[in-house]
């Protein structure tokens, strides 16, 4: 009879919540390209084409996957890229939503609708009986 593997997801580790710093952002993976390299958005809103690094990358140590968060440095020469440095699991993710690091997508939405609600005034009141809904 085969006998079972033991699963590693779950086991939860207590691993330390790792920050982001001076040149470094938090991404969201959007796609992923092949050949270590990934697609995200970053926390200041740039799309990046991101490179698996190091250790991340050898023997596939970690799988990154779509809608999962990394951590990424920075380039100073090019904008438009990036490298991985630090996978998040699910309950740091929570964590740093907590933390107020990293923005849901709902309030991310709530931001950029562009609105602003006001009251018309009576001068503005008058204009809008010019316009003849029939015509329309």
């Amino acid at each position: 009879m085969p006998k079972k593997k033991k699963s590693k997801n779950n086991v939860t580790s207590n691993r330390e919540l790792v920050f982001k710093e001076d040149g470094m952002e938090y991404c969201k993976v959007t796609k992923m390209l092949g050949d270590a390299r990934l697609e995200g958005i970053c926390s200041d809103g740039k799309t990046r084409v991101c490179k698996i690094r190091g250790s991340m990358s050898k023997r596939r140590k970690v799988w990154i996957s779509v809608d999962d968060y990394v951590l990424v440095s920075l380039r100073d020469f090019q904008d438009e890229k990036a490298d991985v440095i630090w996978k998040y699991n699910k309950d740091e993710v929570k964590q740093l939503k907590k933390y107020g690091e990293i923005e849901t997508e709902k309030e991310a939405e709530e931001q950029d609708i562009g609105f602003e609600f006001g009251v018309i005034e009576e001068d503005e009141e008058e204009g809008l009986g010019d316009i003849d809904i029939d015509n329309i």
